[in-house]
């Protein structure tokens, strides 16, 4: 059995002072020696991450980070690192000392209800401070837990439980919505140099798995496969999904009253908005010679020769706009600070990211006046077949009518 990839996984960040215990804490809820414990302040320099299952969550993964109050240049980059994991975190533990709360704690505890996270506040220690008082703090459960001697840590997670978003517990469709229970869905995936060798990447797995879930049948082919696949059912499929870089061959292909899209525009509606990358889609018709425009990846692959992200979609956006552009391209965390340079964002799907920083980075272009989209809607954009891989989504209709009067 393949282990949930770490974008289906609730994300869970532990944040505070220094020495307070993080660490220690993550290893007793974990019960592993996670992180590296030490009486020294500061132990902790990176985030640190750790997959489990957490029962009746499922899968998670627990980010222990550096003490926010880190001090001096090094601690400033320290500090900015475990920040920058607020981004992503979907359910937030505050740990404090027992019998200390201050306005560092107070700050950190508004920045959490600020960016929307759910936090518990856990107040470690316990064996060392049990006399302390527990401040009562508005809509924050509190708890008293000691790592060294594990009180309170089964308190801890039901607490955990209990603050969990609600929609972690609801059903989020990939694609098993598009199709009726017993329809095709035929999925074409090109096999070329940037597919890992012997294995499928990551949203055509999960497309696969979706069809099943939902009683499809799933058809998979390549993409110069797709013509006689197609003649060979008895029917027409529900749903046509391929990979965006062989939208044209495949809309050549694909009958016009078949629902057609791609497995990364299905990935912006399942990770981020489909709507605000929609809205950002129409800001290539804007764009002029010179204009910088970032290209950012979720994961960190090696770029290939006909890499989608460096050549191939930076190639369909200049055809399209006429003018040379000026591209720059991050990876993985590395999404930047300042995109007032940028006239447009082009993101990945962000398979290896989870909703929560999908969303986080779609607020933080929005708030810097930068439209983003996604890169399966700027192929077809500039291809000439946006209308047609929206289709399969109703709720977008309206929305595209309402964004063109």
């Amino acid at each position: 059995m393949q282990p949930a990839s770490r974008s289906m996984r609730l994300h869970i960040g532990l944040f505070g002072r220094r020495n307070v215990g993080k660490s220690s804490l993550l290893n007793a809820l974990t019960r592993q020696q996670v992180s590296i414990v030490s009486a020294q302040a500061g132990t902790t320099t990176d985030p640190v991450e750790k997959p489990m299952e957490l029962l009746p969550f499922g899968p998670v993964l627990f980010v222990d980070t550096a003490g926010l109050d880190d001090e001096g240049l090094l601690g400033e980059v320290r500090s900015g690192r475990s920040r920058a994991v607020l981004d992503r975190v979907d359910l937030g533990i505050l740990v404090a000392e027992r019998g200390t709360w201050g306005l560092f704690e107070e700050s950190l505890l508004a920045d959490l209800k600020a960016r929307n996270i759910p936090t518990v506040v856990a107040f470690n220690k316990h064996d060392l401070h049990a006399e302390a008082d527990l401040p009562s703090l508005d809509s924050v459960e509190v708890v008293a837990v000691s790592a060294l001697d594990g009180h309170g840590v089964d308190a801890l997670r039901e607490a955990l439980l209990r603050a969990a978003p609600a929609d972690h517990f609801d059903t989020r469709h990939l694609l098993s919505d598009l199709v009726p229970p017993g329809e095709v869905a035929v999925l074409v995936m090109p096999i070329d140099a940037s597919a890992p060798k012997g294995r499928l990447i990551l949203p055509q797995v999960m497309a696969v798995r979706d069809v099943l879930d939902g009683a499809g049948l799933a058809l998979v082919v390549q993409a110069r496969e797709l013509s006689r696949a197609l003649s060979s059912l008895k029917g027409l499929p529900a749903l046509v999904v391929t990979d965006s870089q062989a939208f044209h061959s495949v809309a050549r292909d694909v009958p016009d009253s078949v629902p057609m899209t791609s497995f990364s525009i299905l990935m912006s509606r399942f990770h981020g908005s489909l709507a605000a990358q929609v809205r950002g889609t129409f800001a290539i018709e804007d764009l002029r010679g010179g204009d910088r425009v970032l290209v950012a990846e979720g994961c960190t692959h090696h770029p290939t020769e006909e890499d989608i992200g460096r050549v191939k979609l930076p190639r369909w956006l200049t055809q399209k706009v006429g003018e040379p552009l000026r591209f720059d391209t991050v990876q993985g965390r590395d999404f930047p600070a300042d995109l007032s340079p940028y006239k447009l964002v082009v993101h990945c799907g962000n398979c290896m990211g989870n909703r929560r920083e999908m969303l986080a980075r779609i607020h933080r272009c929005d708030a810097a006046g930068v439209p983003i989209t996604n890169y399966g809607l700027a192929i077809a954009y500039s291809l000439g077949i946006f209308d047609r891989a929206l289709r399969p989504f109703p709720e977008v209709q309206e929305f595209l009518h309402a964004l063109r009067a």
